[in-house]
């Protein structure tokens, strides 16, 4: 064991506590509009927290601070296009989502495309997060393992067992007020490894300033034009504007929340706002990572050769007073399981309500969700078990893949009124296809996939549906 008693007892407090505050959401919920969207009674800054929690998992805690620990803060360079795209996302997306009542993105698909159409998209984001999530699980087991010095898969198991608990019986509700709080507890976290930061360093913020002066960590921009290099302020500018018009405009994860909202007005005030605190957060865990490399000189965290990911869990364990470290391991394990019951439950809510016959009574189709939602549990932590190389990107390229065709549908739904189910189709195939070629063929940097992806779907389904229109019968 590498953490103390105390340490062990603040962890399970807050798995416990946590536990016990989403299970107590159960009551009053009548259908799937209360579990699902939470009645749709929310305030849009519980939205706006959520939203950030959700966007934020294990992969940023401690992937994040290893991008700057090895390189510098371009990172940002992404985050800037992340904001972009959320003002794209208000003009282009979110009004057709209050223009009905709906529980899906792939609702919209459906009422534009047809019902294949709505499937394709629906299937698309079920593999696509299903995956992206079975990495995010799957760095818990490394900070579990350097923080108790064992594997991880039995407290992978334990955190997807009392995160599905509070989903299952709490619904969406649940899900957002404790994001709310696992919000606080993980940048309570990272403020705290900040200050001890400085306080163990002999010269200070100074000291960090001067290291970071002699190595270029301060370095933001990068105005080269590459389609090879990863952060640039072009890829970052426009990869990270449709990758977010991706993510939050076209996943249901970030789309059941913007649902969730009382009005179209609170909806987007909580996109807008997110961007703000998103921007925030990854400018900290950025500096932390560039304070752990001025630290790093003073007393290694790393043998050589060692994943880098590992740099933020080893000063954490190694480090951090007994009962702090606790604290910032509980807020690791606070990310993992915000991002996890939101994945859970917009898994389920795809499944029943895009799947799902309709012709069920109101406690039938909430008690499908429920189990809907331990079905998906069990997928996610399959997956968590597999070996997935570094984990944020992993994660972020996996999305990317499908991402371009995603948003690309969407887009030729809303923009070209010619666009007709049969281009939708070929246009969404092509894009994937694209895709696979781009990543298996090309040294093209993951940050351009969704823009890619996007503009193939675009185009092709575009090609296709002037010239195959569709066939129009007069009706008497």
């Amino acid at each position: 064991m590498r953490i103390s008693w105390l340490d062990l007892a603040v962890i399970a407090a807050y798995l416990v506590g946590i536990t016990w505050f989403g299970v107590r959401f159960r009551k009053g919920q009548q259908d799937i509009r209360d579990y699902f969207l939470g009645g749709r009674t929310t305030p849009w800054w519980a939205l706006a927290f959520s939203i950030v929690a959700t966007e934020t998992s294990t992969l940023t805690i401690i992937g994040t601070p290893a991008l700057s620990f090895a390189g510098n803060l371009g990172f940002l360079q992404l985050v800037i296009g992340y904001l972009a795209g959320r003002v794209l996302i208000v003009l282009l997306l979110l009004p057709q989502y209050f223009r009905g009542e709906f529980y899906t993105a792939y609702q919209v698909i459906e009422q534009r495309f047809g019902l294949r159409m709505k499937s394709v998209a629906a299937t698309t984001f079920l593999i696509t997060r299903a995956l992206a999530d079975g990495v995010r699980v799957a760095a818990v087991a490394l900070v579990v393992s350097v923080a108790l010095g064992t594997g991880g898969v039995t407290s992978v198991i334990i955190i997807l067992v009392l995160t599905l608990l509070y989903t299952f019986e709490g619904g969406m509700k649940a899900v957002i007020w404790t994001d709310v709080i696992q919000l606080g507890i993980y940048l309570a976290g990272a403020l705290a490894v900040f200050v001890l930061l400085l306080d163990r360093l002999p010269d200070g913020w100074r000291e960090v300033a001067a290291v970071a002066a002699g190595t270029g960590k301060f370095q933001v921009f990068d105005f080269t034009f590459s389609l090879t290099k990863t952060y640039t302020f072009w890829s970052g500018l426009f990869g990270g504007a449709f990758l977010t018009m991706a993510s939050h405009g076209t996943d249901q994860l970030i789309v059941q929340r913007l649902l969730a909202a009382r009005s179209e007005r609170d909806a987007r005030l909580a996109l807008l706002s997110s961007g703000v605190v998103i921007l925030a957060q990854f400018a900290l865990f950025l500096v932390i990572g560039v304070m752990l490399y001025a630290y790093h000189q003073h007393i290694p965290l790393v043998a050589a050769g060692e994943p880098t990911d590992r740099i933020f869990p080893e000063f954490v364990v190694r480090e951090m007073p007994a009962g702090l470290a606790g604290l910032v391991i509980a807020a690791v394990f606070a990310a993992a399981m915000s991002t996890t019951s939101g994945t859970l439950n917009s898994l389920a809510s795809s499944s029943i309500v895009d799947f799902g016959r309709k012709q069920r009574d109101a406690a039938e189709f909430l008690r499908m969700s429920r189990w809907m939602t331990v079905v998906w549990g069990a997928v996610i932590g399959a997956l968590a078990l597999v070996r997935w190389g570094p984990v944020l990107e992993a994660g972020l390229t996996i999305a990317s893949i499908t991402y371009g065709s995603l948003l690309g549908l969407f887009l030729l739904g809303r923009l070209l009124r010619r666009a007709t189910p049969a281009g939708a189709l070929v246009g969404m195939l092509a894009g994937l296809a694209a895709m696979l070629a781009v990543k298996f063929a090309t040294p093209l940097a993951w940050t351009w996939y969704v823009l890619v992806g996007t503009l193939t779907t675009f185009s092709v389904g575009s090609a296709v549906s002037y010239l195959k229109p569709p066939v129009i019968t007069n009706q008497h």
